[in-house]
């Protein structure tokens, strides 16, 4: 294992996010607080209890994840992306790294960003909603979790891409509108019983209780918390199966 190859990869990565902390932190963060303000402030005080849980707290595990999604899909694509854009990528396919190497340093940086993200929105949430973290470790492990799958998801997206157009339509047209659909906002609990069983299709969902699960128990999850953890493990697991399969296969990076 070429560490050295590893290390340099992940340190231009973060290097990257550090010079534009306008873009990479500062407003997704912005973004996120205005959320807290609409949705926990001026609606939640006229919102009932939600599990247990007073509204304003309830979103923020959910706003998080719609964070941490976003960001971690739009970090590990735009790394890959970008040096095939401009032809740097010839530095990397020619230097003696592996493409597990390549992933863990780009994949590695992206996750990084979006857990670093996760918990600053987390800081920036405590003066409009005071919440609570029940389980500390398990909303680490989750939020790990959740940052290394996407950023995987993200690379594969990177390596397929060979326009902006299609770096930005599955995050859009996809990602984020199940992220929406999946109780970012709400509790499934509040739907009618088919809007429920619909939203069981949902994997977002299995995320976003999952960690909501981490803050405040079982009382304010949608699914069962074995159900999320094994969720993001299997998404996981297919995102890894699917690298290793394009690049066994002969597949190489388009540039």
């Amino acid at each position: 294992m070429n560490f050295h190859a590893i290390r340099a990869i992940y340190i231009f990565e973060m290097s990257r996010t550090f010079r534009t902390l306008l873009q990479s932190i500062a407003s997704p963060v912005i973004s996120t607080s205005l959320y807290f303000i609409v949705f926990g402030s001026a609606i939640g005080n006229h919102m009932p209890m939600v599990g247990g849980v007073n509204y304003g707290a309830f979103i923020v595990p959910g706003l998080v994840m719609l964070a941490i999604l976003t960001e971690s899909i739009s970090n590990a694509s735009f790394g890959i992306y970008m040096p095939k854009f401009i032809g740097t990528i010839y530095e990397v396919l020619s230097a003696p790294v592996s493409v597990v190497e390549i992933v863990i340093g780009y994949v590695g940086a992206a996750a990084s960003k979006s857990v670093l993200l996760g918990f600053i929105i987390l800081i920036t949430a405590w003066p409009f909603s005071h919440y609570s973290i029940q389980h500390p470790f398990w909303m680490l492990a989750f939020l790990v979790l959740t940052s290394v799958t996407f950023s995987l998801f993200g690379f594969l997206i990177g390596i397929w891409a060979d326009g902006w157009e299609k770096l930005q339509i599955v995050p859009t047209l996809i990602i984020t509108p199940l992220t929406f659909l999946g109780g970012s906002f709400y509790s499934i609990k509040m739907l009618p019983d088919f809007w429920q069983g619909v939203s069981y299709i949902n994997p977002v969902l299995y995320l976003v209780s999952g960690f909501r699960w981490a803050f405040y128990g079982a009382s304010a999850s949608d699914v069962d918390f074995g159900q999320s953890l094994g969720m993001t493990l299997v998404f996981m697991l297919l995102c890894l199966a699917a690298i290793a399969m394009i690049f066994r296969t002969g597949w190489r990076i388009k540039v």
